[in-house]
């Protein structure tokens, strides 16, 4: 017997790559984008809770009642959109399932996807599976902002999606109210989808709002807007999200979702549904994290590194080009054998592997592992 591949030029993602490396090397990893510091002990104190109350089988196919609902009062407070739990929301088994059941539930043979790049590396791979053909757009370097001229010339009468991202990872950068103009223009009077990656939503900085789909109605309108409680709760492990969409893209969504996975984890469903009701957890994330953001700058500042502009995510891009010429992989490699700092090298979330000399640090780490990271970086 014969495998023919579907994804042959796909190995092991460089997020496992570099977390291995750096556990192989003795350093410190501020590759892998998860929190060192531990989860609310409130909430996990409702996860055995409700595993003592017998909440242990299958939960609801779309997620358990008292979550949605929690949900779409969320929604409604954060974003003005009014919501249906029962037809528009979805919960699922982390952000990249789907991220998987949105772009398979609409992408057909043949259609194109437009990718702003650097991508997260799952949505060209899912979009491939699906018969679909990336379509490439890069964010201009520095800032990197859309070029929303470069977008329209980039749509065919083949596009069927265009993927955002914001706050984007790996960069950080944010979608501002001047690309929610030029976005509605670009998609005015087309049959184009929106899937639109918020899984950062509550990590803001410097008094910026996140501009969510969901407020514009005309762009809810053909959005999937996917969101994740491991970013916002600490949890990533915890693999648990939700999609919110109109009742007509929900229900596509639902047909995928449900030969996925049918339903996500029962427990955790009804922790994070009573644990909401604690709205400071994520109305207050964004300054929790830009603490430790300017930590890390604190920490290397003085050094040949060169931060770019951080206004959301935990990830902080640092130049390198005054330290090395060398291309970010084998740099990256350096840094974490050699100085035992571990970093990501951008250029992987590249169609053309760009490299601009820059590397990803993930700064959700307790401050003395920011402390000593940036004693390193200051003496490369």
């Amino acid at each position: 017997m014969k495998i023919v591949s579907k994804l042959p030029d796909v190995g092991t993602t460089i997020f496992t790559v570099m977390s291995k490396l750096a556990a192989d090397s003795g350093a410190i990893n501020l590759s892998q984008g998860f929190p060192e510091f531990g989860v609310s002990q409130e909430i996990i104190a409702l996860v055995h809770q409700t595993m003592r109350q017998g909440n242990n089988q299958y939960a609801p196919m779309t997620g358990i009642t008292e979550l949605r609902q929690k949900l779409a009062q969320k929604t409604r407070e954060l974003y003005g959109a009014s919501v249906n739990p029962d037809t528009d929301i979805t919960v699922t088994s982390g952000a990249t399932e789907a991220l998987y059941a949105a772009i398979t539930a609409i992408v057909h043979p043949g259609d194109e996807v437009i990718l702003l790049e650097p991508a997260y590396d799952s949505y060209a791979p899912a979009v491939r599976l699906a018969g679909g053909v990336p379509v490439y757009v890069q964010l201009r370097y520095p800032d990197y902002r859309v070029d929303w001229n470069q977008v329209q010339d980039a749509i065919t009468d083949k596009t069927r999606v265009i993927m955002l991202n914001s706050p984007h990872n790996p960069t950080g950068s944010i979608l501002g109210s001047g690309d929610i103009a030029a976005l509605k223009t670009v998609v005015d009077h087309t049959g184009i989808f929106i899937i639109s990656d918020e899984v950062y939503e509550h990590i803001i900085f410097d008094g910026r709002v996140h501009e969510s789909m969901l407020m514009y109605p005309e762009l809810a309108a053909r959005s999937f807007v996917i969101s994740s409680f491991g970013k916002t709760f600490h949890a990533t492990g915890w693999k648990l999200g939700y999609c919110v969409a109109p009742p007509e893209l929900s229900a596509e969504f639902r047909r995928v979702h449900q030969f996925l996975v049918f339903s996500s984890h029962t427990p955790t469903q009804y922790a994070i549904a009573a644990y909401l009701d604690n709205k400071a957890a994520y109305l207050e994330l964004g300054t929790f994290y830009q603490k430790k953001r300017d930590i890390f700058l604190e920490a290397i500042a003085g050094s040949r590194f060169k931060p770019l502009s951080c206004r959301g995510t935990y990830f902080q891009m640092l130049d390198y080009s005054e330290i090395s010429q060398e291309n970010d992989q084998d740099f990256a490699r350096w840094l974490t054998v050699e100085k035992k700092v571990a970093a990501i090298p951008p250029s992987v979330f590249y169609s053309g592997r760009d490299d601009h000399r820059v590397l990803r640090f993930c700064f959700a780490k307790n401050e003395d592992t920011l402390l000593r990271a940036g004693e390193i970086l200051k003496a490369v």
